[in-house]
């Protein structure tokens, strides 16, 4: 099932969150973990360009950012749950890139879809930055969302493997 609005909810008793951190396989494969998770889809986001494919968004040239896009259950896992774990599964201090991954495309950005969630996310970065973290994530206003290619979802499921940039660390 795909969602195609940044707002959709599927039955009115869903959220939807996107968040981007580095390759999208490793938070795709560690968001999947959380309660409550109903939908969790690697795409693209924050860029100009329509469409975009995996080769574009790696050349840099079309602004968009590796994301994840979640649809899950409010009941069972909170927004600011879910948005601690995004914090804890990869580095909010490194710039463009997470590991060995760099570039613009593998940056650390929140695109939050309502006003609470942008409460939130703020919030958070400012208990990490009390903590002594230099946190460069950004939060901004979701755009559209272009799911990436089919190649692209469940990939660790896929290959029974593990996110190799990706490490949960305790943060909260």
């Amino acid at each position: 099932m795909e969602i195609n609005d940044k707002n959709a909810a599927l039955d009115g008793r869903t959220e939807v969150a996107i968040f981007a951190g580095g390759c999208f396989w490793g938070v795709e494969h560690l968001m999947k973990t959380a309660p409550g998770t109903l939908i969790v889809e690697s795409g693209y986001i924050g860029g100009k360009k329509e469409n975009p494919s995996y080769e574009e968004v790696c050349r840099h040239d079309t602004g968009h950012a590796e994301a994840v896009r979640i649809v899950f259950d409010p009941s069972k896992s909170s927004y600011e749950e879910l948005a601690k774990l995004f914090f804890e599964i990869h580095d909010p201090e490194q710039e463009d890139g997470q590991g060995p991954d760099l570039g613009d495309q593998y940056r650390s950005e929140i695109f939050y879809t309502t006003p609470e969630q942008k409460e939130i996310a703020e919030k958070l970065i400012g208990v990490l930055t009390e903590k002594g973290y230099h946190v460069v994530t950004k939060v901004t206003p979701a755009t559209t969302f272009w799911r990436a290619e089919e190649y692209h979802q469940n990939h660790y499921e896929l290959r029974g493997t593990e996110p190799y940039c990706h490490i949960y660390t305790k943060r909260f």
